[in-house]
């Protein structure tokens, strides 16, 4: 036990780059976490480059830092207020630059995602969500997030749905379809008895304010974050 102590601080201690990466992991368990990235970023090349390093510290597959930065991107271009086919091809632009090498997965299942919700003869189910994949990997979450998001327009339930209700990593692209919808929608679109009850609702929503407003500096702010 104690042996197993020491090589689990020894791992914690070690954190992957882009440069120098840890392993050749393109789990999603990188993109499905950095989508406060957008939220802190100051452009859309910020939000990027932050969003991979995020996630290379765990995931060093190229596809496990892209498809983060790409989600990063897209969220800060929200923001911003453009629609989010807008946003998905602007981030395309920066995934694609020659710097960025072995971009090609990550930038094929995006185009595929929006391709399948081009298709406009075809109902979204969970047959068809599954031809983007599983969301085991990074950019096929991705991908199943931006489809689901694309196709539900303005319902963030069925967005939601669409996304929970596959055979693949359903929790981790509903939580990433959650991210963009609710982003697009504002709070007012997820049903009310979704939140209700909800644990920590009033703490989830403070935090939520505080990472779209930025650092302040005032006594409030430092109650609520002390730094230790």
């Amino acid at each position: 036990m104690v042996s197993q102590m020491r090589l689990s601080i020894i791992v914690c201690e070690t954190m992957g780059t882009r440069d120098r990466p840890l392993n050749d992991s393109k789990g999603c368990g990188g993109v499905m976490r950095v989508a406060p990235v957008g939220l802190l970023a100051r452009d859309e090349d910020a939000a990027f480059a932050l969003g991979c390093d995020a996630a290379a510290i765990t995931h060093g597959h190229a596809s496990g830092y892209y498809s983060a930065g790409c989600l990063a991107a897209i969220v800060y271009n929200l923001v911003q207020g453009r629609a989010l086919p807008e946003a998905i091809e602007g981030t395309l632009t920066v995934l694609e630059r020659p710097a960025h090498a072995d971009h090609d997965e990550c930038a094929a299942a995006i185009r595929q995602a929006v391709a399948l919700w081009q298709d406009d003869g075809a109902t979204p189910s969970p047959e068809r969500i599954e031809r983007l994949g599983g969301g085991w990997v990074g950019e096929e979450a991705l991908a199943i997030a931006l489809y689901c998001a694309l196709v539900a327009g303005d319902d963030f339930e069925r967005a939601v749905r669409l996304a929970v209700n596959h055979s693949g990593d359903s929790d981790s692209t509903g939580a990433m379809t959650g991210n963009l919808a609710g982003l697009i929608l504002g709070v007012e679109a997820i049903p009310a008895r979704w939140l209700d009850g909800l644990e920590l609702r009033d703490e989830i929503a403070q935090l939520a304010a505080d990472l779209h407003a930025g650092f302040q500096d005032s006594e409030a702010w430092w109650q609520r974050y002390p730094g230790w």
